[in-house]
């Protein structure tokens, strides 16, 4: 199998000339998402206030959103990594004390406003970089789970002591699980050619002295390797999550998150978050609403978290990445880490 880091498969040089149109093309299609996927389900006669409609356009939009961050996250990695040698990048991020560089992938994650999904793209580029595994599943944690957005909102709802529980918190369970994770040693549940890219001896060495021609080159190179791995398995994720949008039994959540629930309430309501699929923007509103028919704090917060950070169209994608052991031990560590905020916050409020 090819390596995604051989140089000497690059094509021809790529000039600066095709890149502007492309990246006209680029941000004018992200711009304008909303309005492609209304157009989309209008054209197939559908209305987004319903579920089925909903569901269509949940997919027309977040679909390209995911493909087109895809591309342009692997594209600027390959170039980055032309001019930094993965030696040099894992030293970077790995820190010398351990766990430093679990904390400045965590912290990254707060100023990335993505859902699980959109989060995988940059997770895909930083192993594609070198950056050590343990490091890189910090900040997949940490993206969807501990964004500006579900701060901001946590705040506006619940006020700043909430908001700040719930930052400290997720941030530990983004450092802790990262930190566990690196420690078992599992790159070997990499796949096959994830692994050929970050142990490519070429990619390990000091960047050759290239020009930009060479360098934007092998970008493209990236992008070719990498999107036409992944991509079929970002649609499948994101057509399950679709599939299942818009469809939360509220009072059935809100009866088995009760305050007065069952010591099993908690860690039930971790496992029926992970089938759903939304952001943090997505869910917080869901969560209000099911502490307005009396569902504790902590359960709702910890539901929450598993939908954002625990989701089944998330394993989807990352299964084209991740061998199934090292999927499962990224699920129990983070779920347990779930577990002990939602214990956390339903002890203390």
């Amino acid at each position: 199998m090819t390596s995604v880091c051989d140089t000497e498969n690059v094509r021809r040089p790529l000039t600066w000339g095709p890149l502007v149109p492309i990246g006209a093309a680029w941000v004018a299609a992200y711009a304008n998402l909303e309005a492609l996927a209304d157009l989309g389900t209008h054209l197939l006669g559908l209305d987004s206030r319903t579920p089925l409609g909903d569901a269509v356009h949940f997919f027309l939009f977040d679909a390209p959103k995911v493909l087109l961050l895809l591309v342009l996250v692997v594209f600027i990695m390959g170039v980055v990594h032309t001019f930094v040698s993965q030696t040099r990048t894992r030293a970077l991020l790995a820190g010398r004390r351990e766990g430093i560089g679990n904390v400045m992938a965590a912290a990254l994650g707060i100023v990335t406003p993505f859902c699980s999904c959109s989060a995988v793209p940059l997770f895909i580029g930083f192993l594609s970089a070198g950056i050590p595994l343990g490091v890189t599943l910090s900040f997949l944690i940490s993206a969807p789970m501990v964004n500006e957005v579900a701060l901001a909102l946590l705040f506006g709802m619940f006020g700043w002591k909430v908001a700040a529980l719930y930052l400290s918190l997720g941030l530990t369970v983004a450092i802790v699980a990262g930190v566990a994770i690196g420690r078992l040693g599992m790159e070997r549940h990499l796949e096959d050619w994830v692994r050929e890219a970050v142990c490519s001896p070429q990619n390990l060495s000091a960047p050759a002295d290239r020009g930009w021609p060479e360098r934007l080159a092998e970008g493209r190179a990236h992008v070719r390797k990498i999107v036409a791995k992944v991509w079929p398995w970002v649609i499948l994720g994101i057509a399950v999550g679709a599939g299942i949008h818009g469809w939360v039994p509220q009072d059935y959540m809100a009866s088995l998150m009760g305050k007065d629930a069952a010591w099993w309430s908690l860690p039930a309501a971790i496992l029926l978050g992970v089938p759903m699929y939304s952001n943090a923007a997505g869910i917080i509103p869901v969560v209000e609403a099911l502490l307005a028919k009396g569902a504790a704090l902590g359960t709702a917060l910890a539901f929450m978290m598993s939908v954002i950070a625990l989701s089944l169209p998330e394993f989807v994608i990352l299964r084209r990445v991740l061998k199934w052991p090292l999927i499962a031990a990224f699920a129990g560590i983070v779920a347990a880490g779930i577990l002990l905020v939602g214990y956390v916050f339903n002890a203390i409020l």
